[in-house]
């Protein structure tokens, strides 16, 4: 706060060194849970960007995820898509169609539309996102494990218990490769299953992945 109470008098109103300290603050509030303070920072960020950078920047294709980050945490899915998709414009012109990076782009979309409870949309998205790293990164990596993951979310949260299995079990074969044995990412993958046998009524197999979490 010091120093951005500084850099506002020292610079003008539009510099881009302001903008990246008002996107910095923003991060600390989004990291603290101040949804509100976060979205104040990043629109006065974006503000900037909007004036000083062609409207196809990859800067400002950051600020409208972190602005949609926000959104989504706040539970306005609508707005959290309105700056995903602006993202997405932007990084889908910016990046060649197998970027990593465009994953990401893709996994925001798709996790919104998993938390408003389209299901055939949230796995239209992931599916592209998986897509992607199937072309660009090898196969034990953690990308994979995360991808598998959130696929294996949405059939969980579709009733679709069986497939649901099918893609925990594949992120999980990763994920005990990847990690040592006692990482928490680990214990959420037992967890994930344990919760898939719960639902189907198999308590003993259920029981026997939480107690490996």
């Amino acid at each position: 706060k010091k120093a951005i109470k500084i850099k506002e008098k020292a610079l003008p109103p539009n510099d881009p060194d302001l903008a990246l300290s008002y996107n910095n603050i923003g991060g600390v509030y989004k990291g603290m849970g101040d949804y509100s303070k976060a979205l104040e920072f990043y629109e006065k960020s974006l503000k900037i960007r909007e004036k000083a950078l062609p409207s196809n920047h990859p800067d400002l294709a950051t600020c409208y995820s972190s602005i949609g980050q926000v959104y989504n945490s706040m539970g306005d899915y609508s707005k959290a898509l309105e700056f995903y998709e602006k993202d997405l414009e932007i990084t889908k012109k910016a990046l060649p169609p197998n970027h990593p990076n465009l994953a990401t782009s893709y996994n925001n979309i798709g996790r919104v539309y998993n938390d408003m409870g389209d299901y055939s949309k949230a796995l239209e998205f992931y599916e592209k996102a998986h897509q992607i790293y199937e072309k660009a990164l090898p196969s034990n990596h953690r990308n994979f494990a995360s991808s598998y993951n959130n696929i294996g979310l949405v059939y969980k949260n579709m009733g679709d218990y069986l497939k649901a299995l099918e893609f925990y079990e594949k992120s999980l074969k990763i994920t005990e490769k990847a990690l040592p044995p006692n990482d928490l990412d680990l214990a959420t993958s037992y967890n994930n299953i344990g919760g898939v046998y719960k639902n189907m009524g198999d308590y003993s197999k259920a029981l026997e992945f939480y107690e490996k979490a």
